[in-house]
């Protein structure tokens, strides 16, 4: 198909836009169900696989990494090649991707069957969000970005629950094979459908800021993850750490010196933009790391299967789809404009996020109260977020502009799930007298210190959704007040011309 003139600014709504909408939403949705459906497949893991909690960690990590890391340079090329192309190239590596995991005989095969989708699914993401602001007028981009964000938390908080519903009826890699039909409908609707646009003149893709971006945060993440077991002075932590700092200002210094880089560092003198960003990599992480923990806590603290697990989980994203979709959480942004939305929003988070830590195993009420508290507190930020990211980058870097929100929330789902995951596993040995893997190894190796073990671990759940929630409601302070000082400055930019011939 003819590539559609951009940027996409200067030209109508497309008449089949809301019908693409949903095209792009299943394909986003497929990819987004993986960063968290594997939460209530880990005690299957643990036993099938004989994984431990760094290896569950990793099987995480490795899908969010890959992403987080290709992402950017992704949406070079999509800005430069075609979206509609990257979107069909990534829905067929991600549906082999999926193949390769659901037939996984071991931990390392199945980490890297996950990495392996997380390249097709770096494509797919970078894709959609674009597609979005190119096949909408402006004046509806708000709310097609409120409907994607919400799909966005729908196959986010929707893993666990799908997850627990394959797993209450098939083995572990139905969780991954149940993608393959979905890829093959996705993949259909998207050439018949989906127009194709680029920007001819774009650069060109940044392999090694890719390169050096993926190194650098995998060995950041690394470092956290081995902190419980190996200590966090020892050089399992030092040297991945050190390593990940030096390439992450490596990265830094070598993106602010090309023609072409994958992230222009001048963006971030936009304080909307940095504000955004902090926002978007907070949230992510509170989400990532308290699904992660809460899962964790309904089946092994208490018992629940993986389906009862995932319902048990759902109000979260059935409270994010009902605000998004009704309109509510665009016409509030529009009112009290998007610093406030975000600093709201973030706020509710980190309150529901409390809730949650504070309902612990006394009962579900709280927990209840406390995702539907998050759910609303995503719903108004989340959207903010995205359309303050993707105000600050220029049109024709629309494929750019979604690879940096899509980075960002990649990285923060990976950083949430190790360090909340480490900050579990430290505060839970810290309450036991022996050393312990994961809780059900320790309650193997214990058989009869079980209640002293669960009492431990909910102790270690509860301070690691409290350390989330700190982090999120610090963060939401900040992402507030950069937006607000961008919107001043704003303003005194547009009132400077008008004033000026009152000072002459």
């Amino acid at each position: 198909m003819t590539a559609l003139p951009t940027p996409p600014a200067a030209t109508p709504g497309h008449p089949r836009r809301w019908v693409i909408l949903a095209v792009i939403c299943l394909a986003q949705l497929v990819v987004l169900l993986d960063n968290t459906v594997l939460n209530v497949a880990i005690p299957s893991l643990t036993a099938e696989l004989h994984a431990s909690t760094a290896d569950i960690q990793w099987m995480i990590n490795a899908y969010s990494l890959v992403q987080a890391g290709l992402l950017l340079a992704a949406g070079n090329a999509a800005d430069r090649y075609g979206r509609k192309r990257l979107l069909l190239t990534g829905l067929a590596l991600f549906g082999a991707g999926s193949l390769a995991a659901g037939l996984a005989g071991s931990a390392g095969q199945l980490i890297a069957a996950r990495a392996g989708m997380g390249v097709g699914g770096a494509m797919l993401l970078t894709c959609t969000l674009a597609v979005v602001m190119q096949v909408f007028d402006p004046s509806e981009h708000t709310r097609a970005i409120g409907v994607w964000a919400a799909v966005n938390a729908l196959g986010f908080a929707g893993g666990p629950l799908l997850g627990g519903i394959v797993l209450d009826h098939f083995w572990w890699g139905a969780i991954f094979l149940i993608n393959l039909p979905i890829a093959l409908l996705a993949l259909a609707a998207v050439v018949v459908l989906v127009p194709e646009s680029r920007n001819p003149l774009g650069d060109r893709p940044d392999l090694i800021g890719a390169v050096l971006s993926t190194i650098g945060m995998a060995s950041t993440v690394y470092a956290i993850i081995s902190g419980p077991e190996h200590g966090w002075t020892s050089a399992h932590v030092v040297i991945p750490a050190a390593v990940g700092t030096v390439v992450l200002a490596v990265f830094a210094v070598y993106e602010a010196r090309i023609p072409y880089p994958m992230l222009d560092m001048s963006f971030f003198r936009n304080p909307r933009f940095t504000g955004a960003l902090c926002g978007a990599v907070l949230v992510t992480f509170g989400m990532g790391g308290s699904l992660f923990l809460l899962t964790q806590l309904l089946q092994f603290g208490l018992g629940h299967g993986p389906l009862e697990a995932g319902l048990r989980t759902a109000p979260f994203a059935l409270t994010v789809v009902l605000v998004n979709f009704s309109g509510l959480g665009a016409r509030w942004s529009r009112r009290i404009g998007v610093p406030r939305s975000l600093g709201v929003g973030m706020g509710l988070l980190a309150a529901g996020l409390t809730g949650v830590a504070l309902s612990g195993s006394d009962g579900y009420g709280g927990t209840l109260a406390g995702l539907v508290v998050m759910g609303v507190g995503v719903a108004l930020a989340n959207p903010a977020m995205a359309a303050a990211i993707m105000g600050a980058i220029p049109p024709e870097k629309a494929g750019v502009g979604a690879g940096v929100n899509g980075t960002v929330a990649e990285f923060g789902t990976g950083l949430g799930v190790a360090v909340l995951g480490a900050v579990l596993a430290s505060a839970t040995a810290a309450r036991l007298p022996f050393d312990g893997d994961s809780l059900p190894a320790t309650l193997a190796a214990h058989p009869g210190e079980r209640d002293l073990i669960l009492d431990a671990f909910a102790s270690g759940v509860t301070a690691g959704l409290l350390v989330g929630a700190v982090a999120i409601a610090a963060g939401g302070l900040l992402a507030a007040w950069l937006l607000r000082r961008a919107d001043a400055r704003q303003a005194a930019e547009q009132t400077a011309p008008a004033e000026a011939p009152q000072l002459t």
